[in-house]
């Protein structure tokens, strides 16, 4: 089985897992959370609209959980990756050698549910018209056909820059690895049971407004999406901001429909590989309240 789906992330940042504690509702905080949505439209790597190409076909994965690596908030489309403010960056590891996401001690929710709560005296004062997350980790269902009978397999997908990995569990079955992976790599399981790959890299849509103006690095999967108005963090405020980031899944599970018929064929004659599965696009919005829970 051929998956080809790989994504990445680089950058350094200042704020790490140690910061995300509970404070009391008289701390205001930025409260991220993370939708994945089948109805967004459907982006190409330069932000513009894209439909399926003749000739292939595409599905809707249904995620079980998400994780990220890297979060900046930056004030216009001339900002390089960076040079915003960054408020999140993953813990990283050498246990497998070179600098790698520490995949223990990452975070995973699921669609919806709070993702991170950060003190917004930590965030520096300014207006933000872009948003950047990189993407780390994906785990999703996806319908494949064998034999004419429809099935459902689930897919752990690493797509960070580097991971070190102890274990991870796919739906039921545990993989030991114990080493870095570089992005592409991911584990499937099916009635068949585990098969685990590595994709090359380059194979994943990464959807960026700004690749005219701000462009982001050769196999990164750093998602750039706009603010509708301007994010506005004051230097004393008093609500609480809700960052709420929906990714596009619009068919973003994509392969080559060789016998045109619309479904993921896995048969070994039939040649319906996997040609990517990046995610489609970002659109951030955001509320103020004075209620942590919104």
């Amino acid at each position: 089985m051929n998956l080809l789906f790989g994504l990445y992330y680089f950058l350094l940042s200042q704020f790490y897992a140690s910061d995300l504690v509970a404070l009391p509702n008289k701390s205001p905080q930025l409260v991220v959370r993370i939708f994945l949505d089948s109805n967004q439209i459907r982006l190409g790597n330069d932000g513009q609209p894209k439909p399926l190409p003749v000739g292939h076909a595409g599905q809707h994965p249904i995620f079980n959980g998400i994780a990220a690596h890297y979060l900046e908030l930056a004030p216009n489309a001339y900002t390089p990756l960076g040079g915003g403010a960054v408020v999140y960056h993953a813990p990283e590891s050498r246990k497998g050698g070179a600098t790698a996401i520490d995949f223990t001690k990452s975070i995973i929710r699921k669609s919806g549910e709070i993702y991170l709560k950060i003190p917004l005296k930590k965030i520096p004062k300014g207006e933000y018209e872009w948003v950047r997350l990189s993407v780390s980790y994906q785990n999703y269902d996806i319908t494949f056909y064998y034999a004419g009978q429809a099935y459902t397999g689930t897919i752990a997908s690493f797509v960070g820059f580097n991971t070190f990995i102890d274990t991870y569990k796919i739906k039921n079955q545990m993989v030991l690895v114990n080493s870095n992976k570089k992005q592409g790599y991911w584990g499937f399981e099916s009635i068949s049971g585990v098969q685990t790959g590595q994709s090359p890299a380059g194979a994943t849509t990464v959807p960026n407004p700004l690749f005219a103006t701000s462009p982001i690095p050769a196999g990164s999967c750093v998602i750039t999406g706009k603010f509708a108005t301007k994010l506005i963090v004051d230097s004393q405020p008093q609500e609480h901001i809700f960052l709420d980031m929906y990714l596009s899944t619009n068919n973003s599970f994509e392969w080559v429909d060789v016998n045109a018929n619309g479904r993921w064929d896995v048969d070994k004659e039939a040649g319906e590989n996997v040609v990517d599965m990046g995610l489609r696009g970002l659109v951030p919005k955001w509320t103020k309240s004075l209620n942590k829970s919104n």
